[in-house]
């Protein structure tokens, strides 16, 4: 299964920073270490990232993203539960 991992290792925030993904879909927020669920200050996508058809990094498609201040963000595909399910056989 696909996963992106992204960490922003500096006290400020990334608005509008473009990463290069392996395909074109919704990228969800499956971890905000940001998230005040962990004493975060809740910077974050919304939840959710739309893939754009714009090459970046070596790749066809790209996102935009809010990297939060000291912070790692985890993004799963949204057909993430059903590449589980298949995978378990």
């Amino acid at each position: 299964m696909e996963a992106i991992f992204i960490g922003n290792f500096t006290p400020v925030a990334r608005n509008g920073y473009r990463i290069g993904v392996p395909r074109d879909t919704v990228w969800r927020e499956a971890l905000n270490s940001d998230s005040s669920l962990y004493g975060g200050s809740n910077i974050g996508n919304m939840g959710e990232i739309k893939a754009e058809k714009i090459s970046f990094h070596g790749r066809q498609y790209s996102i935009v993203a809010t990297l939060p201040p000291l912070s790692c963000l985890v993004l799963l595909p949204e057909d993430a539960d059903k590449q589980i399910k298949e995978n378990r056989g």
